[in-house]
């Protein structure tokens, strides 16, 4: 069956794998990011038909602005059946002396509040529809951090326990909601092995997607 999929970060190095893979299996395809010359180029390189794909520019810290992306969804395709949230950002290398109030609020926007926006706006569609499927990734250190970067943790804890909640709001709504856990992402593959690849990560996604993964609920999933 082919489905809608929301991906956010769509041009960043992993959420293009993304995009080319769940649309190469021939599913819609919604591209959310903020760089608007990046989206179009991804748009371009997709060829996707305009019945299949909808993009665009939005601010996901803002939450009118979400809610008014997720309605436009819902005329265009019924409404989504997953979504993949890949908006992130580190800030670290100081100590929580160090840190300052606005790098707590940069993270906690960048990974809370889009996080929530998005829940809330997009989550009715996939209960609606009777089957989802919800994906972030978090680094693997999240739950026991290392010095200099507990402004980042705070965050990404915050943002992998609303993943959690979800999990277990909707597990008799048939959507399941997981976390793919990576030591680093390596866009390049130059890591030698420390790192993730973007394909690895896809190939983790491809499967919890699937029906075979459908009791795959709540899990942290190591991929590193």
């Amino acid at each position: 069956m082919k489905r809608t999929v929301v991906i956010t970060g769509a041009t960043g190095g992993l959420g293009n794998k993304v995009a080319h893979a769940f649309a190469a299996r021939g599913h819609s395809l919604v591209l959310l990011d903020h760089n608007q010359d990046k989206l179009d180029a991804l748009c371009a390189d997709l060829n996707l038909p305009d019945e299949r794909l909808f993009a665009t520019v939005v601010d996901l810290q803002d939450r009118d602005a979400v809610r008014a992306t997720a309605e436009a969804v819902s005329v265009k395709f019924g409404g989504a059946h997953a979504l993949i949230h890949l908006v992130g950002g580190w800030v670290g290398g100081k100590t929580l002396v160090e840190a300052s109030a606005e790098d707590l609020e940069f993270m906690l926007g960048q990974h809370v509040w889009t996080t929530f926006h998005l829940f809330q706006s997009f989550v009715p569609q996939l209960s609606k529809n009777g089957w989802g499927r919800v994906f972030i990734v978090s680094k693997s250190t999240v739950p026991n951090p290392p010095g200099k970067e507990g402004i980042y943790a705070a965050a990404k804890a915050a943002q992998e326990n609303l993943v959690l909640t979800l999990s277990a709001e909707l597990k008799e709504n048939g959507v399941t909601a997981n976390i793919i856990q990576v030591r680093a992402i390596d866009v390049h593959a130059t890591r030698k092995g420390t790192g993730t690849t973007p394909d690895e990560i896809v190939a983790a996604m491809l499967y919890l997607f699937s029906e075979e993964a459908a009791k795959v609920n709540g899990a942290r999933i190591p991929i590193f």
